[in-house]
């Protein structure tokens, strides 16, 4: 049994900052990748951002590279994401979620179907 909470989320204007915060609970994760994911109205789930345990090694998807940043804190077992110079266009419901890719697995799964684990979201909502 795995919870993922997200929180964080907010009203802010573009130019902004904000950071998403994903604590995780119940069993210990092995071969863990942990992800960030974003909805918005009528449109499919999208991936965002990605990290892997093992190495730190991270991913994100090309329309928020530069802007927002992933990380880890394994002592507190929280997932983060900083997210800068925000957009309207970065308006939606973020997730975090966590997979389990198989030993021996180089690349960092961005399809949603490869997440076992997801929470709840957090809405964000750029807008002036």
């Amino acid at each position: 049994q795995v919870q993922l909470v997200e929180s964080g989320g907010g009203l802010v204007q573009p130019g902004g900052s904000l950071r998403l915060s994903c604590a995780v609970s119940g069993r210990t994760l092995s071969n863990v990748v942990m992800g960030w994911f974003r909805q918005a109205p009528g449109k499919e789930r999208e991936f965002v951002a990605a990290i892997r345990r093992s190495d730190s090694v991270t991913s994100y998807t090309d329309s928020v590279k530069g802007r927002f940043t992933i990380s880890r804190d394994n002592a507190k077992n929280t997932l983060s994401l900083q997210l800068n110079s925000l957009k309207p266009e970065d308006t939606a419901v973020y997730y975090c979620a966590a997979a389990e890719p198989l030993e021996g697995i180089l690349v960092l799964p961005r399809s949603a179907r490869a997440y076992e684990y997801w929470g709840q979201g957090t809405q964000v909502t750029v807008s002036s």
